[in-house]
Protein backbone atom coordinates (compact mmCIF):
# COMPACT_ATOMS: atom_id res chain seq x y z
CA UNK A 1 0.00 0.00 0.00
CA UNK A 2 3.09 2.30 0.55
CA UNK A 3 4.30 1.82 -2.68
CA UNK A 4 1.21 2.29 -4.20
CA UNK A 5 -1.60 5.72 -4.75
CA UNK A 6 -3.95 2.75 -3.96
CA UNK A 7 -5.92 1.91 -0.77
CA UNK A 8 -5.74 -1.82 0.74
CA UNK A 9 -9.38 -2.05 -0.46
CA UNK A 10 -8.22 -1.21 -4.38
CA UNK A 11 -5.15 -3.60 -3.86
CA UNK A 12 -7.25 -6.62 -2.73
CA UNK A 13 -9.90 -5.71 -5.93
CA UNK A 14 -6.96 -5.53 -7.86
CA UNK A 15 -5.64 -8.95 -6.50
CA UNK A 16 -8.93 -10.02 -7.39
CA UNK A 17 -9.14 -9.28 -11.15
CA UNK A 18 -5.34 -10.17 -11.51
CA UNK A 19 -6.07 -13.69 -10.69
CA UNK A 20 -9.21 -14.15 -12.66
CA UNK A 21 -7.20 -13.21 -15.86
CA UNK A 22 -4.98 -16.60 -15.17
CA UNK A 23 -5.79 -19.90 -15.62
CA UNK A 24 -8.22 -21.73 -12.69
CA UNK A 25 -5.00 -24.01 -12.02
CA UNK A 26 -2.63 -20.89 -11.48
CA UNK A 27 -4.94 -19.15 -9.57
CA UNK A 28 -3.41 -20.52 -6.03
CA UNK A 29 -0.37 -18.86 -7.10
CA UNK A 30 -1.37 -15.37 -8.60
CA UNK A 31 1.59 -13.79 -6.60
CA UNK A 32 4.45 -15.03 -8.58
CA UNK A 33 2.12 -15.65 -11.59
CA UNK A 34 2.28 -13.49 -14.76
CA UNK A 35 -0.69 -12.81 -16.61
CA UNK A 36 -0.02 -12.99 -20.77
CA UNK A 37 -0.22 -9.23 -22.69
CA UNK A 38 -3.45 -11.20 -24.67
CA UNK A 39 -5.24 -11.64 -21.12
CA UNK A 40 -4.03 -8.05 -19.92
CA UNK A 41 -5.60 -6.46 -22.93
CA UNK A 42 -9.30 -8.26 -22.53
CA UNK A 43 -9.56 -5.35 -19.42
CA UNK A 44 -12.49 -3.48 -20.26
CA UNK A 45 -10.22 -0.18 -19.05
CA UNK A 46 -7.80 -1.13 -22.06
CA UNK A 47 -9.75 -2.95 -24.56
CA UNK A 48 -11.12 0.78 -26.19
CA UNK A 49 -7.45 2.08 -25.73
CA UNK A 50 -5.25 3.31 -28.76
CA UNK A 51 -2.17 3.00 -26.50
CA UNK A 52 -3.31 -0.30 -25.13
CA UNK A 53 0.15 -1.86 -26.39
CA UNK A 54 2.53 0.78 -24.97
CA UNK A 55 0.65 0.28 -21.86
CA UNK A 56 1.58 -3.24 -21.84
CA UNK A 57 5.11 -2.61 -22.86
CA UNK A 58 5.89 0.27 -20.19
CA UNK A 59 4.56 -1.77 -17.30
CA UNK A 60 5.51 -4.80 -17.64
CA UNK A 61 9.01 -6.23 -16.40
CA UNK A 62 9.09 -9.52 -18.64
CA UNK A 63 12.84 -10.04 -19.42
CA UNK A 64 11.82 -11.97 -22.68
CA UNK A 65 9.85 -8.74 -24.08
CA UNK A 66 6.55 -10.37 -24.22
CA UNK A 67 4.66 -7.93 -21.82
CA UNK A 68 3.38 -10.06 -19.65
CA UNK A 69 2.52 -8.72 -16.78
CA UNK A 70 2.98 -9.63 -12.70
CA UNK A 71 0.51 -8.77 -10.51
CA UNK A 72 3.54 -5.92 -9.12
CA UNK A 73 3.21 -4.80 -12.71
CA UNK A 74 -0.30 -4.61 -12.95
CA UNK A 75 -0.34 -2.94 -9.68
CA UNK A 76 2.02 0.04 -10.65
CA UNK A 77 -0.50 0.00 -13.72
CA UNK A 78 -3.26 0.34 -11.94
CA UNK A 79 -1.96 2.59 -9.19
CA UNK A 80 -0.53 5.42 -12.25
CA UNK A 81 -4.30 5.73 -13.68
CA UNK A 82 -5.92 5.86 -10.12
CA UNK A 83 -7.17 9.44 -9.33
CA UNK A 84 -5.32 9.31 -6.63
CA UNK A 85 -1.63 9.27 -8.48
CA UNK A 86 0.03 12.87 -8.99
CA UNK A 87 0.49 14.28 -12.23
CA UNK A 88 3.85 13.81 -11.87
CA UNK A 89 3.72 10.28 -11.85
CA UNK A 90 1.04 10.43 -14.53
CA UNK A 91 2.87 12.63 -16.70
CA UNK A 92 6.00 10.48 -16.43
CA UNK A 93 4.04 7.57 -17.27
CA UNK A 94 2.45 8.95 -19.85
CA UNK A 95 5.57 10.67 -21.83
CA UNK A 96 6.69 7.14 -21.06
CA UNK A 97 3.95 5.38 -23.32
CA UNK A 98 4.13 8.17 -25.96
CA UNK A 99 8.19 7.64 -26.55
CA UNK A 100 7.24 4.63 -29.06
CA UNK A 101 10.97 4.11 -29.47
CA UNK A 102 11.84 3.97 -26.03
CA UNK A 103 14.90 6.42 -26.48
CA UNK A 104 14.15 9.34 -23.71
CA UNK A 105 12.47 11.65 -26.28
CA UNK A 106 9.75 12.89 -28.22
CA UNK A 107 10.53 13.36 -31.73
CA UNK A 108 8.66 13.34 -35.45
CA UNK A 109 8.35 9.51 -35.80
CA UNK A 110 6.92 9.30 -32.00
CA UNK A 111 4.74 12.18 -32.65
CA UNK A 112 3.44 10.74 -35.55
CA UNK A 113 2.43 7.66 -34.26
CA UNK A 114 0.83 9.51 -31.34
CA UNK A 115 -1.46 11.53 -33.79
CA UNK A 116 -2.26 8.29 -35.81
CA UNK A 117 -3.38 6.20 -32.30
CA UNK A 118 -5.26 9.36 -31.65
CA UNK A 119 -7.33 9.66 -34.87
CA UNK A 120 -7.36 6.01 -35.62
CA UNK A 121 -5.56 4.24 -38.04
CA UNK A 122 -8.61 4.32 -40.98
CA UNK A 123 -8.77 6.63 -44.33
CA UNK A 124 -11.60 8.93 -43.24
CA UNK A 125 -9.87 10.14 -39.91
CA UNK A 126 -6.01 9.58 -41.12
CA UNK A 127 -4.35 13.33 -41.71
CA UNK A 128 -2.82 14.05 -44.60
CA UNK A 129 1.06 14.70 -45.24
CA UNK A 130 0.29 18.30 -45.13
CA UNK A 131 -1.92 18.04 -41.40
CA UNK A 132 0.24 15.99 -39.93
CA UNK A 133 3.30 17.64 -40.61
CA UNK A 134 1.44 21.16 -39.68
CA UNK A 135 0.28 19.20 -36.40
CA UNK A 136 3.64 18.41 -35.50
CA UNK A 137 5.45 21.37 -36.44
CA UNK A 138 2.66 23.12 -33.97
CA UNK A 139 3.79 20.67 -31.07
CA UNK A 140 6.86 21.49 -31.56
CA UNK A 141 6.38 24.80 -31.53
CA UNK A 142 4.59 24.53 -28.42
CA UNK A 143 6.46 22.38 -26.52
CA UNK A 144 10.36 22.50 -27.77
CA UNK A 145 11.38 24.65 -25.34
CA UNK A 146 15.50 24.16 -26.38
CA UNK A 147 14.45 23.73 -29.75
CA UNK A 148 16.41 20.92 -30.56
CA UNK A 149 13.71 19.26 -32.53
CA UNK A 150 12.53 16.58 -29.86
CA UNK A 151 10.36 17.06 -26.38
CA UNK A 152 12.30 15.40 -23.52
CA UNK A 153 10.70 14.79 -20.50
CA UNK A 154 10.74 18.21 -18.75
CA UNK A 155 9.63 19.70 -21.95
CA UNK A 156 6.71 17.89 -21.81
CA UNK A 157 5.95 18.23 -18.41
CA UNK A 158 5.83 21.23 -18.47
CA UNK A 159 3.28 21.14 -21.57
CA UNK A 160 1.37 18.77 -19.32
CA UNK A 161 1.54 21.11 -16.42
CA UNK A 162 -0.52 24.15 -18.24
CA UNK A 163 -3.15 21.86 -19.18
CA UNK A 164 -5.20 21.05 -15.76
CA UNK A 165 -7.27 18.10 -17.24
CA UNK A 166 -4.74 15.94 -18.40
Amino acid sequence: QELTFLSKQEILLAYKRFSELLPKEERENACSARVPKSQILTLPELRANPFQHRICRVFSTSGDGDDSMSFEDFLDMLSVFSDSATSDVKSHYAFRIFDFDDDGTLDRKDLEKLVNCLTGQGEDSRLSNAEMEQLIQNILEESDIDKDGTINLSEFQHVVSRSPDF
